[in-house]
């Protein structure tokens, strides 16, 4: 199974859909979170659709709090408009397992356009071509979900005690699919949390909420994989803020993402 049919929804009716969030994606007892928020984002994503005239509104913002654990088996995603402007459109979304709310998200969508302040202050990480580093093995420490995706660590080895919670390495599906939005969420949740290169031992970190901006996004990736870096900005009283990027390996920034994060134990 791929990214794709993993977060695969099916829609029941006027914001609506059926989800059957498969085994074999999990961290911990419930989906890893780009699954969570791929399938939330193309819920979104089709709401917006329909709801906006034929001018092309991609996802510019998704903001999320995941609230607890969904788990394998159906859960159902629901979708509301807030707004639809002439060029804006807000949507929400949750999903609902049983009795749970395990996730919900606000989705913008913009349509492109004219401006003449297009720029990245940014700079692409410095690293090893991906080509000259070795995938890295799927091992009992790693997430059950780790296993679907290719990762080559540049620097930051997680568990090595070093000075800094900096990680940066290139991903990719080992499965290829159609790059879209909600890949894009799939693969800036999918490395690990850079606090684990100070770590000497594994911990049990998760995510409670969760920004992406996307800038180049979808249509920039191509079939090298993206270089991703993250670095804990701030922890205190067991929470931990982390800046995410992604990038291409021309330099295009794909999408910038803030995650904040519990170290449970």
């Amino acid at each position: 199974m791929d990214f794709s049919q993993a977060t695969a929804i099916e829609r029941l009716g006027d914001g609506i859909y059926r989800l059957d969030v498969p085994d074999g994606w999990h961290q911990g007892v419930g989906a890893y979170g780009g699954v969570v928020l791929g399938a939330l984002t193309r819920a979104l994503a089709d709401v917006c659709r329909s709801g906006s005239s034929d001018e092309a509104r991609p996802l510019r913002t998704l903001t999320a709090t995941i609230a607890g654990p969904l788990r394998v088996g159906p859960a159902e995603v629901r979708v509301e408009p807030i707004r639809v402007g002439k060029g804006v459109s807000v949507l929400a979304g949750k999903i609902v397992q049983g009795s749970e709310l395990p996730a919900h998200a606000v989705g913008t969508f913009g349509r492109t356009r004219p401006t003449d302040a297009d720029g990245v202050a940014l700079v692409k990480p410095t690293a090893r071509d991906y080509r000259v580093i070795e995938p890295i093995a799927a091992n009992g420490v790693m997430p059950e979900f780790t296993q679907h995706f290719e990762f080559r660590i540049a620097s930051g080895v997680p568990f090595s005690g070093g000075p800094e919670a900096v990680t940066t390495g290139w991903i990719k599906p080992r499965v290829p699919v159609t790059p879209d939005e909600a890949l894009v969420v799939g693969l800036a949740d999918a490395w690990w949390p850079s606090q684990f290169t100070r770590m000497t031992t594994p911990r049990y970190i998760v995510t409670l909420t969760f920004t992406l901006q996307i800038f180049a996004g979808a249509s920039a990736i191509g079939d090298a994989p993206l270089l991703f870096t993250s670095r804990t900005m701030a922890a205190a009283g067991g929470y931990l803020t982390e800046a995410r990027e992604l990038w291409t390996e021309d330099g295009q920034l794909v999408a910038l993402n803030q995650q904040t994060m519990a170290i449970v134990k």
